[in-house]
């Protein structure tokens, strides 16, 4: 339990950090705004990139990993989708972003530093594969599924589901996480050890990342607040703590994983809902307080789950 505390504990008082210094008026909430861009565009790519760079892929194929953590997403998904339309008789764009809400987790800002901490190198390694393609899965499932049921809601033509692949591809390829997996896996496709100077740069701005994320995090935090749809919001927060991380560990136990690559998924599954998902909520304009009130809820409840799982796994 000691070894959970160590852990655990330091990442969420990071982030009650952030929110600390924002509502306390030491600093105004867009230094965390900027403070979040930086992390995001500069510290989390280099440290993917010198992830993958670095990265012994001893353990084969990474479909077994994929499958095992995206059978859990689809599975809390649908059951968020169905809670939302046909419990609480929400119509099918809330539905999209009630699975959104319990289905993506904030893989970079949390979960990063928790597995780094947690796991350790081989844990860094899981989790950037399943980087390499959570954010396309995600955001495309998200944003395909909410054109339908935006045209099914109102009636209106949508795009073309060609025009609509085309525009998400085309912010996929200027993501600067993407890049910096790409980009680390030509550097070690190629062979090419990091060393010197560079390697002292890069090392540097990679061990930036965790803290800056945790509290960027938590000066983001105060924005979002408790704005609505609490009752689905409750169901959303629980479906993304428990049954999430639930399944993605059956799935890992299915698939046979090994017990780092498994804590790292599983860890990772339980953070708290990423900040994607209300950006999909102002994107399409819907759901707004139903995505800040599951990040608020689960970023505020996600000490005792992260916390649990961590003592079942490690």
């Amino acid at each position: 339990m000691s070894d959970v505390f160590l852990n655990v504990v330091p990442i969420f008082v990071l982030i009650l950090l952030g929110w600390l210094i924002v509502r306390m008026n030491y600093l105004n909430a867009t230094v965390g705004d900027a403070l979040g861009d930086f992390v995001f565009r500069v510290a989390v790519p280099v440290l993917l990139f010198r992830t993958i760079a670095e990265a012994d892929f001893k353990d084969g194929s990474p479909w077994p990993l994929w499958v095992a953590y995206f059978s859990g997403v689809a599975l809390t998904w649908t059951l968020a989708h169905l809670a939302a339309t046909l419990f609480f008789k929400k119509d099918a764009r809330i539905g999209v972003l009630a699975g959104v809400s319990s289905a993506f987790a904030n893989t970079v800002f949390i979960g990063l530093p928790l597995v780094s901490r947690s796991v350790g190198e081989e844990g860094v390694v899981a989790l950037s594969i399943l980087l390499s393609v959570h954010l396309p899965v995600m955001m495309i499932a998200g944003t395909i599924l909410m054109e339908r049921a935006e045209r099914k809601t109102s009636g209106k033509p949508g795009q073309s589901p060609l025009r609509l692949l085309k525009g998400i591809l085309r912010n996929l390829v200027r993501n600067p996480l993407v890049i910096g997996l790409v980009l680390g896996a030509l550097v070690h496709l190629a062979g090419m050890p990091l060393s010197g100077p560079v390697k002292i740069v890069i090392d540097q701005l990679a061990g930036v990342a965790a803290p800056a994320a945790l509290v960027s995090i938590g000066m983001a935090v105060d924005k979002y607040g408790l704005a609505g749809n609490t009752g689905l919001a409750s169901i959303t927060s629980a479906l993304k703590l428990i049954v999430l991380p639930a399944t993605v560990y059956g799935a890992c136990q299915l698939f046979g994983l090994n017990s780092n690559w498994t804590a790292a998924l599983v860890l990772t599954s339980s953070v708290p809902t990423g900040v994607n998902a209300w950006l999909i909520a102002n994107h399409f304009n819907v759901g707004h307080g139903l995505a800040s009130s599951t990040i608020t809820i689960t970023t505020a409840l996600g000490v005792i789950s992260v916390s649990a799982w961590a003592y079942m796994l490690l």
